[in-house]
């Protein structure tokens, strides 16, 4: 006969049940329906199996078996626990470090919320991506051989690579998730979260120019005195066509405006324009108030300010280089260090995650102190390994795509000791 506190502990649980299921539904729902479309493809992909002898290495669920999904589901836990700890406390270090700003430009608290921590959570949490991967492993990986768990797989006959499959394939899916908030979603985030510095934090951004010249075409260069990035205008402005390394047009203007509410881009307004065509000996002027007119050049071309290459999606990014790469521009290491960096960070949790396994998959006494030392240490140093190989391409004439890859290289030999030494 079960004892009274025993029957009202189970009451509780009936109601907590009960309540999730009024409140939670739909998430119920979701799961059992989930549930049984995922059964229904495991049968379709057997049948095609058995009709189609070669359909049967595109089943997904042929690679992973109950152990990989256990696996899987300890290493994506860890990892988003980690990352939900470490940025609240980063936020609240940074609450407290700029309260007295928020508090002095009156920031609402609306806007600090969306515009600033909206955007605070993921930039910081893509960016140390690769240290949260690093613990994720250890922690787990050093808590199933603490448990003699990894000594049973082991047992059964799996091979350490074997073990090493659901590693991987989460790798896969954090890897496309890192590159996709670097590449898409963090840089808008990044322009908002700028927006809302400058406004509230008194972070001055470089809204201005002077004496700026650029090649806009072959053979066609632009020149503007000063630029005002705020309103999207300059003065002093001339441009130059040459043919054959012969001057055979020459525009001035007193300003020149940029069109922002045109449906294509590259649209300036001209006020106070001459031009001055040169044929042979003879020079024809026509002059006029106001001149629509396509100059291939755009404001960001104009004003360069710190971080500006993080404000740009990959996509922009790619654009961006090939057209200051075609101007002879020499403004463009830092954008190219930062297209290819996204790419090689995404590859690098594949091999922290090898070293992280490697060096915590063995049962040992102590604990997992020392393993997470290591793996903390060896994350910062990739970290550092980063930031000093972008340095060296932006002032040292470094090739950027190799100073992008050059941290993976250099880990990936370290992994590779790993993997050659772990447990079989």
């Amino acid at each position: 006969m079960e004892s009274y506190s025993k029957i009202r502990r189970n009451i509780r649980k009936y109601k907590i049940r009960r309540w999730m299921g009024k409140r939670f539904s739909w998430l119920i729902a979701f799961a059992s329906w989930a549930d049984k479309h995922t059964k229904g493809l495991q049968r379709a992909f057997k049948w095609l199996a058995q009709k189609f002898g070669f359909l049967k290495y595109l089943n997904v669920f042929r690679y992973v078996k109950r152990i990989d999904r256990y696996i899987i589901k300890k290493f994506i836990g860890t990892y988003f626990f980690s990352i939900i700890l470490i940025i609240s406390i980063s936020i609240v270090f940074d609450v407290n470090e700029n309260l007295a700003k928020f508090s002095e430009y009156h920031a609402p608290l609306q806007a600090i919320v969306f515009d600033y921590y909206a955007n605070f959570v993921p930039y910081f949490a893509n960016l140390f991506s690769a240290l949260f991967v690093f613990i994720a492993v250890i922690f787990f990986t050093s808590k199933l051989a603490g448990n003699s768990e990894i000594i049973a797989m082991m047992a059964t006959g799996m091979s350490f690579r074997r073990l090493l499959r659901p590693y991987m394939i989460t790798c896969v899916l954090l890897s496309a998730l890192s590159y996709y908030l670097s590449a898409y979603v963090i840089p808008h985030g990044t322009v908002i979260k700028q927006n809302f510095e400058s406004m509230y934090k008194n972070k001055k951004k470089n809204t201005s120019a002077e004496n700026v010249q650029l090649q806009v075409g072959r053979g066609v260069i632009a020149y503007i005195q000063y630029y005002d990035n705020n309103q999207k205008k300059g003065y002093g402005f001339c441009l130059d066509r040459f043919e054959n390394k012969k001057l055979v047009s020459h525009l001035t203007a007193t300003e020149v405006q940029y069109d922002t509410i045109s449906d294509s881009k590259y649209h300036w307004k001209l006020s106070n324009w001459k031009i001055r065509r040169l044929k042979g000996l003879r020079e024809y002027i026509t002059n006029g108030t106001e001149k629509d007119s396509i100059i291939m050049m755009e404001p960001t071309d104009l004003v360069y300010s710190k971080g500006q290459q993080e404000t740009f999606t990959s996509p922009e990014l790619k654009d961006y280089i090939s057209k200051q790469i075609d101007r002879g521009s020499g403004n463009v290491v830092q954008y190219q260090v930062e297209y290819h960096k996204r790419i090689a960070a995404s590859f690098a949790s594949f091999i922290l995650t090898i070293i992280g396994a490697s060096l915590s998959s063995r049962k040992r006494k102590g604990g997992m102190g020392m393993y997470l030392g290591i793996g903390l240490a060896l994350s910062f140093a990739y970290i550092m390994m980063q930031t000093v190989s972008a340095t060296f391409a932006i002032n040292a004439d470094f090739p950027p795509m190799l100073a992008a890859w050059v941290p993976n290289i250099i880990f990936a030999i370290i992994a590779f000791f790993c993997y050659r030494h772990a447990p079989s």
